[in-house]
């Protein structure tokens, strides 16, 4: 709300500025007083067609005309340095108001108009080689940049224009884990389109260019969490359907503790999910709480499973959605034990894509596909390959982590859940609470309370819910070696960020001296 203040008032100020800086440029001052038509004598003024101002209605593009606009405003009043321009695009209102008000100040002309034709005759000098004029204009010439100047703008314009591509049309991602593998390796370095799904207002304004959440070495947060704005989704070019795979930010990383290994989650550290050595820097206090905005929450990347209003179930390793068996991804994987464990050289199952770094060869353990699995029968018939299902003794370790109401359930055989959807009421009960309570508390920002049997959700006594947006279901296709929406439940469609395009590049172990997988480059991440 304060943000949205601060940009109201600020068109109220640019307005008031045009006003004057109108008069000064000989054009009636209410014009800079109607939204429009203000923008479109400012195009004007600065040599542009009128219609130049309608490019200000295109997303994206319009911060990129408008800074353009304002520096050429500035240079229409003869102000061509560079901090000059710095702050004609750090704050436009406040200088034209210096410049409206200002008695030592007046317009010169389009400044855009006024180049052209210097440069004109810049030309018309060289071509008739003309040395006394040229060495004329060139002394006066203010359009004339230093190489350190030249090198300044060129490097923050590049910077700029990455971050915004970066913020809100493609980002590049890598692979850390391998919860989907074969699908995805780690190593992996992919384009995601933040485009397809819809793009996505930063909530965070104040940040470092360039960086996510962490400034490397540092061991610190690269934004600042005030001010910030609303979550707003431009139109989808495309809905997420079933088998897709999605990159969204983690549901449970609003407050994390960060490891130089990996991030923990509050709510694993409650749950008794993180092992010792972690807990008990947690409970030493040597390790900070960080508390992070949706935007800036970890990037995790999954098979999007179920779909808002799909009734989810898992059993004996087979998910079914709506009572009906789903197709498998053709590279799903789950932990297998061999028998006996050194009858396969683990080198040759490296060769088949087996990822060695993360199994047990001496206990005999592997995640693999289908079709490894039936390699490994096909060469010897006394070598038995068995489905090792993990059993984590923590009752509280899955979704909805509540094992009085919902008991029993395991990675292999879970559900039915049903994932919840914008508009859909349901009805509250002490037995389904639990698979509720972070949707209504911590996705949509409601309090929640139950007295004498009794819920109140904003103070206000129900015993019903309507949710707000769409939820998703999202799982790893390395079935046994993937912290899911079976560990953390629904992903909310405004923690959903994009969806990945191409590998662009790939590292064997995500590590260059184990060289480059040169057959992975450029392929579609759609199409695995």
């Amino acid at each position: 709300m304060v943000i949205f203040a601060f940009l109201l008032l600020s068109y109220v100020l640019l307005s008031v500025a045009l006003y004057f800086v109108f008069v000064k440029a000989g054009e009636k001052g209410w014009k800079g007083l109607v939204p429009g038509l203000n923008f479109v004598v400012w195009a004007r003024l600065i040599g542009r067609k009128p219609e130049y101002a309608l490019l200000l209605l295109v997303p994206i593009v319009n911060i990129f005309i408008y800074a353009g606009m304002a520096i050429d405003m500035v240079r229409s009043f003869g102000k061509y340095g560079f901090w000059q321009a710095v702050w004609a695009v750090v704050y436009a209102p406040g200088y034209f108001l210096y410049l409206g008000l200002s008695s030592k100040e007046r317009y010169i002309g389009p400044a855009i108009t006024a180049e052209r034709e210097f440069m004109r005759r810049l030309e018309e000098a060289r071509a008739k080689n003309d040395r006394k004029t040229l060495r004329k204009l060139m002394r006066h010439n203010p359009y004339q940049k230093s190489a350190l100047r030249e090198w300044a703008e060129a490097i923050i314009f590049a910077v700029f224009a990455a971050a915004f591509i970066r913020m809100f049309l493609i980002e590049a991602y890598t692979i850390p884990t391998s919860s989907m593998e074969q699908t995805l390796l780690v190593g992996d370095f992919l384009f995601v389109s933040k485009v397809n799904y819809g793009i996505r207002t930063p909530q965070t304004v104040l940040m470092i260019p360039l960086l996510h959440n962490r400034i490397p070495w540092l061991n610190r947060e690269s934004y600042l969490s005030e001010p910030n704005i609303p979550f707003t989704r431009l139109p989808a070019v495309e809905q997420i359907d079933h088998n897709e795979i999605v990159v969204f930010n983690y549901p449970e990383g609003d407050s994390v503790y960060v490891f130089p290994q990996r991030t923990w989650s509050i709510h694993d550290f409650r749950r008794g999910a993180i092992p010792e050595p972690y807990a008990r820097a947690i409970r030493n206090g040597q390790v900070a709480l960080v508390v992070r905005p949706i935007d800036k929450k970890d990037h995790y990347i999954k098979r999007c499973i179920g779909l808002p209003g799909d009734t989810l179930e898992v059993r004996d390793r087979q998910v079914y959605i709506n009572g009906q068996p789903v197709k498998n991804p053709s590279k799903m994987q789950f932990l297998y034990r061999i028998s006996p464990p050194n009858s396969i050289n683990p080198r040759k199952l490296e060769s088949w894509g087996v990822n060695i770094q993360e199994s047990n060869p001496t206990a005999g353990l592997f995640f693999l596909t289908a079709e490894q699995v039936e390699k490994i029968k096909a060469l010897d018939p006394n070598i038995r390959v068995e489905v090792f299902s993990p059993n984590n003794p923590n009752p509280y370790h899955l979704f909805p982590h509540d094992p009085e109401h919902f008991p029993g359930w395991t990675m292999d055989n879970y559900g039915p859940v049903w994932i919840p959807k914008k508009g859909v009421t349901v009805k509250l009960t002490p037995e389904n609470i639990a698979m509720f309570r972070r949707v209504i508390t911590a996705y949509e920002h409601h309090t929640l309370e139950m007295r004498d049997g009794q819920f109140f959700i904003d103070g206000q006594p129900t015993d019903t819910y309507t949710f707000e947006q769409d939820y998703y279901w999202m799982m790893g296709d390395n079935r046994h070696n993937s912290e899911d929406s079976r560990v953390w439940g629904f992903v909310p469609f405004d923690h959903v960020v994009g969806k990945p395009l191409f590998i662009w590049f790939s590292l064997k172990n995500g590590n260059l001296r184990d060289g480059i997988r040169w057959n992975r480059l450029f392929m579609s991440a759609n199409q695995m």
